[in-house]
């Protein structure tokens, strides 16, 4: 029985190995196409990551089948207790602790170069807020800035795009707050840096965008600044990633990257009159 279980769980392990190896090589995995500039770092980290973890696997329970095969049952013999191998024990704890500390370092690094360097100066300013269950969108108008809002203000009954206060709560009486454009679709320029300002009205949300490989929650009372380069024109998924109630499912919207002449056309055709 021992011999079966041991020679079992190789077949499993090398199956499984193979599988994902096939799947690798024949699909590319589920990812969907990377369009911006920090994509490349992030799908290399997370390829490494696969094959270390998979290394891992395979030499775990190769070592499982044979601790099976070797000290399986013989004949009337009972078990031994055992107090172990104390260095070995300590030299496979440091060899697991290396190997995943240097992920983690690594995959801080990936994360930090796209999380805590500020965005160019020329970076296009896009607001992005989630409220249940849906995404708004603003732009700061000609005079490049926005304008204030006041929670007293919201208006969700009034949830035309671009209405004053609205769902944003605008504040009217702010004059830089009169040309700002409001949208339920996120237009962007391609090849241009984009710096991302996240809010949340009521409850955690996640700006989640696949193709941008862009994960981040927006937190009720926090402003939280991303930024990224989309490298091609199309229609993208806009999701949330966190579970913000009952139609979490379906809070999505579209992330549209245009020309820069298109985009600027976009922009000016909602501009407030």
């Amino acid at each position: 029985m021992g011999r079966f279980l041991a020679i079992l769980i190789w077949l499993v392990t090398g199956g499984t190995v193979a599988f994902f190896a096939w799947s690798k090589a024949k699909t590319g995995w589920w990812f969907p196409e990377a369009i911006s500039t920090h994509a490349g770092a992030m799908d290399r980290q997370f390829n490494l990551t696969w094959v270390v973890v998979g290394v891992a696997f395979f030499l775990a329970q190769v070592a499982l089948g044979f601790a099976v095969w070797r000290f399986r049952a013989k004949g009337d013999e009972r078990a031994n207790y055992s107090e172990g191998n104390t260095r070995t024990e300590m030299i496979l704890v440091a060899v697991t602790a290396i190997v995943f500390i240097a992920l983690a370092i690594t995959g801080q690094r990936v994360w930090a170069s796209l999380h805590l360097n500020q965005a160019p100066p020329d970076a296009i300013q896009v607001e992005v807020t989630g409220q249940q269950f849906l995404w708004n969108f603003r732009y700061p108008g000609l005079d490049g800035r926005f304008g204030m809002t006041n929670p007293m203000l919201y208006n969700d009954a009034d949830n035309s795009i671009g209405s004053r206060p609205g769902p944003l709560g605008i504040d009217p009486r702010d004059p830089s707050g009169k040309d700002d454009v409001v949208s339920g679709l996120m237009v962007v320029p391609v090849n241009r840096p984009i710096n991302v300002t996240l809010r949340a009205k009521d409850v955690t949300h996640d700006f989640f965008v696949p193709a941008l490989r862009l994960k981040q929650d927006a937190v009720p009372g926090l402003k939280i600044n991303i930024h990224f380069t989309a490298t091609k024109e199309g229609r993208y998924e806009i999701a949330c990633a966190e579970l913000c109630g009952q139609l979490h499912h379906q809070m999505r919207a579209y992330l549209e990257v245009r020309s820069q002449a298109e985009f600027e056309k976009w922009l000016g055709e909602r501009a407030p009159k």
